[in-house]
């Protein structure tokens, strides 16, 4: 590999950043050229002139991650857990808190009569979070799959639970409720959820990106630079510009539809991926989340409104003084306009939250349509990442949809790369 060229990483998410911070660990120089005005990919943070911080879309950090373990300083980005249960709100439109199952499966279900699930029910997931206990996240992903649906009817969970319980809860980790996401990543997912916390940078999940950003040497990242081709078999790209950059190799850290663009391959070879849709509102004084740091969950069929999450509760940072901020996730895709799907929202949350919900400020709309890959059954937990000798691949559509599959295959590229140096 020459030596005088440095290695070309396009695109500055998760991934990408991830390989250029082990490459720079080990003492090898790279560039990261991003399109955008920031890094982070699908991770960012905007900050709208009246101070509110809205995350592209509602996202959390996993902390016992093993890659983010790896990669993050947790201290420096002042993470804020959220606390570890739900309010679902089901389908008679009646509330009940339910503390982790996942974490403490007897405390959470303490009454015999919770309406989320039948005895046999907590049984079954004190005896599965048992099982999971001494198996590491690489054993999880690589069990034989079939649907998550399929797996919990075979486990033998009752429709109750799954209704009331695993479909808003897994359907919002996945983006939708059918479950059909492969059972070896639900396992790996509910472990994740048992052995950690699920928190936010006080900042916002931007935070995650601009740390893994800052360690690297400066004019590493070229913002502004989006890329037209990958040329040589990675030994050059082609900048939208015009200009022709020299390569070492080049490790694609793109979304799967712009890394089949840059390769030249029809659109159908992308990877599926699901789409959300989260939508912000504000509201004076505090979000009626009852002073508790709960994710909201919807378990009522044939509705917009999937969770709710009010991230002032949270981190009270992201919001000024005084004011509360309410973040709403749609799942799917609706074909409703902005507005439509505003005053949709605004009912069925007055609905839930009482009428004054129905007053809530919009602020901004994100539609998402690259939210996740989609991860069925059968699917390797990893693709190839090298796609010739100076041309690498790294993201979590190679892989299964999480942060951790990001960061994961970004480390994986740059080892492959210093091992043939």
């Amino acid at each position: 590999m020459p030596e005088e060229y440095p290695v070309i990483i396009i695109g500055a998410g998760m991934a990408g950043l991830a390989c250029a911070n082990w490459l720079h660990r080990a003492g090898r120089s790279s560039v990261v050229l991003e399109a955008a005005d920031a890094v982070g990919g699908r991770v960012r943070t905007d900050v709208t002139p009246d101070g509110f911080r809205l995350d592209r879309g509602f996202q959390i950090l996993l902390t016992d991650y093993p890659e983010a373990r790896r990669m993050f300083d947790y201290g420096s980005l002042r993470l804020k857990n959220y606390e570890s249960g739900a309010v679902i709100r089901l389908a008679n439109g009646k509330e009940t808190v339910l503390e982790n199952p996942m974490r403490v499966p007897l405390a959470a279900f303490a009454a015999l009569g919770s309406p989320i699930g039948t005895f046999s029910d907590k049984m079954l997931i004190a005896k599965f979070v048992a099982q999971l206990q001494g198996q590491s996240p690489e054993q999880l992903l690589a069990r034989p799959s079939e649907t998550t649906l399929s797996f919990l009817r075979h486990y033998g969970w009752s429709e109750q639970i799954i209704d009331s319980f695993f479909r808003p809860f897994f359907g919002g980790v996945y983006l939708a409720r059918d479950l059909g996401t492969a059972s070896n990543f639900f396992a790996f997912v509910f472990q994740q959820f048992s052995r950690g916390n699920a928190a936010v940078p006080a900042l916002g999940m931007q935070q995650l990106p601009e740390q893994l950003a800052a360690r690297l040497p400066a004019g590493t990242v070229r913002l502004h630079t989006p890329v037209a081709a990958v040329l040589e078999g990675g030994r050059a790209v082609r900048l939208a510009s015009g200009e022709t950059l020299r390569a070492a190799a080049t490790v694609l850290a793109t979304d799967g539809p712009a890394a089949a663009q840059l390769l030249g391959e029809e659109a159908g070879t992308a990877p599926a991926a699901r789409a959300t849709t989260c939508t912000y509102f504000t509201t004076a004084g505090a979000a009626p989340s009852h002073g508790r740091r709960l994710l909201h969950l919807n378990a009522a069929p044939n509705t917009l409104v999937h969770n709710v999450a009010f991230p002032t509760e949270v981190s009270p940072e992201v919001a000024p003084s005084g004011q509360g901020l309410i973040s709403v996730s749609t799942h799917g895709e609706h074909g409703l306009s902005d507005e439509d799907l505003t005053a949709r929202l605004r009912t069925e949350l007055a609905a839930w939250f009482g009428p004054t919900a129905a007053l809530w400020q919009h602020v901004r709309t994100y539609h998402i349509p690259q939210a996740l890959p989609v991860y069925g059954p059968g699917q390797p937990p990893q693709q190839p990442l090298r796609l010739g000798e100076t041309l690498l691949r790294c993201g979590d559509w190679v892989s299964y949809p999480s942060l951790n599959a990001a960061l994961g295959t970004g480390r994986q590229a740059a080892e492959m790369l210093l091992s043939q140096a």
